[in-house]
């Protein structure tokens, strides 16, 4: 029924806090577990196979990126449902299965996902619209200058553009019909992209507002643009822009 997929790039202690928190979830005959290591070097390849043993595990070479991993997760899940859940999250059984009945359902809803925050209980900005040059512009100012949105949930499930790719629970009817992330977005927006896509072939994008999970959010292109990562996110945000004509 469910494919829950991660993937880790050094993050073995994020990883076994996220694990043990949908550790009941994992038990349950109908869910399974695909762990992606985007060529990780902290030992998380070796303490999944002593503690995950049944989980399908694949492990690549070096950092090949968000989409190309969570794609290669994609290919070896067998799940109707395929939830995307950053390692960095705290989510419970309850919170994902309700993201699986609103699916079950809603059929004209090919993604959900519900309210992130962080640990103080913060709601995070992670339904959005589609990004454009000019909104990130602004975004990396304010960030720079430690200006914060002030977000507010909605009072119900609303249908949004995007949802950031940290817990996304997506119908496997979706992948069949536009295909895989694209493998040209390292990091960042390569969720938008995808759901983008979804939603021009007819599928809902829906936000579930009344559940919600932790996520420790790490915004580590945001902290350095010119690092290696953040110089990889901005050429996958002019590619993004290139791609859907997205100046402004």
């Amino acid at each position: 029924m469910l494919s829950v997929v991660i993937i880790s790039w050094n993050s073995l202690a994020r990883l076994k806090t996220c694990l043990a928190c949908i550790e009941e979830l994992l038990n349950r005959s109908d869910v399974e577990l695909v762990w992606v290591d985007n060529g990780s070097n902290d030992g998380s390849w070796k303490w999944m196979e002593e503690h995950y043993h049944g989980s399908r595990r694949i492990h690549l070479d070096r950092n090949y990126g968000v989409a190309y991993a969570r794609n290669r997760g994609i290919e070896a899940s067998s799940g109707r449902y395929v939830l995307f859940l950053d390692d960095d999250t705290e989510a419970s059984p309850k919170s994902i299965l309700a993201m699986r009945d609103y699916l079950l359902s809603h059929p004209s809803a090919g993604i959900c996902g519900v309210a992130l925050r962080d640990a103080q209980g913060n709601l995070q900005d992670s339904f959005k619209e589609y990004p454009g040059l000019g909104v990130k512009i602004c975004n990396v100012v304010s960030s720079l200058l430690g200006i914060r949105k002030d977000t507010k949930a909605p009072s119900h499930v609303v249908e949004v553009d995007y949802l950031i790719g940290a817990c996304q629970m997506i119908r496997r009817e979706v992948f069949e019909r536009i295909g895989l992330l694209d493998e040209n977005i390292f990091y960042g927006p390569e969720d938008a992209d995808f759901c983008m896509r979804a939603r021009e072939a007819g599928f809902g994008v829906m936000y579930l507002p009344n559940v919600s999970i932790v996520h420790h959010w790490r915004r580590a292109t945001s902290r350095n643009l010119f690092s290696p990562l953040g110089r990889k996110h901005i050429a996958a945000l002019v590619y993004f822009y290139r791609k859907h004509r997205r100046w402004f």
